[in-house]
């Protein structure tokens, strides 16, 4: 059952968005800026926070948290109206929405485009507003990723500061590296 909002931090509209963001591209930014036409505040959770170095997952959390907060300050978003939280996965459906609950500051509304996740905290009594997925057949991340594998211009399927970081980090040797014995 969902917390009382309202009693914890009064009438403040805050939604919640969780996604992978391996890595966070182009529609994930579009979804968060459609979200805020709605909501005061936004909790980005990062999910399945406890992998990384594989080809669906290549990137850490931190990483992931980096290239979402450096993304949405370039795109001038008020970085102190939004939470990233890692959420890592626990693997029992019937618990994760409250799990969530203890992970993250207290929430209205939820944001998803998964069946499961809108499945989960709908029975829980949760407000969905279930978006539209933006181009999600040019814009995903394993999209993004098989670009970075077969050497394709994934750079204009991300936002400038996720292109920065992956190669920071040396994110697309990474990946490349990992898919030699890995497919995607």
């Amino acid at each position: 059952m969902k917390r009382d909002y309202e009693n914890l931090i009064g009438k403040r509209n805050c939604g919640l968005l969780i996604g992978r963001m391996q890595p966070f591209h182009n529609g994930h930014f579009q979804v968060i800026k459609k979200a805020f036409e709605e909501v005061d505040e936004l909790i980005i959770g990062i999910g399945s926070a406890q992998l990384s170095h594989t080809v669906k997952n290549p990137f850490t959390a931190g990483e992931r948290i980096l290239m979402i907060k450096k993304s949405l300050i370039e795109e001038g978003f008020d970085i102190n109206k939004i939470y990233l939280i890692p959420l890592t996965d626990i693997m029992n459906h019937n618990l994760w929405v409250a799990h969530v609950e203890t992970l993250t500051p207290p929430f209205n509304k939820v944001f998803s485009g998964n069946s499961l996740v809108q499945q989960l905290f709908s029975e829980s009594g949760y407000k969905l507003n279930t978006h539209r997925l933006f181009n999600r057949e040019i814009l995903s991340g394993t999209r993004v990723r098989q670009m970075m594998i077969t050497n394709e211009n994934w750079e204009m399927l991300v936002p400038k500061a996720t292109v920065d970081i992956i190669k920071k980090i040396k994110g697309v040797e990474r990946i490349k590296h990992i898919s030699l014995t890995e497919s995607i």
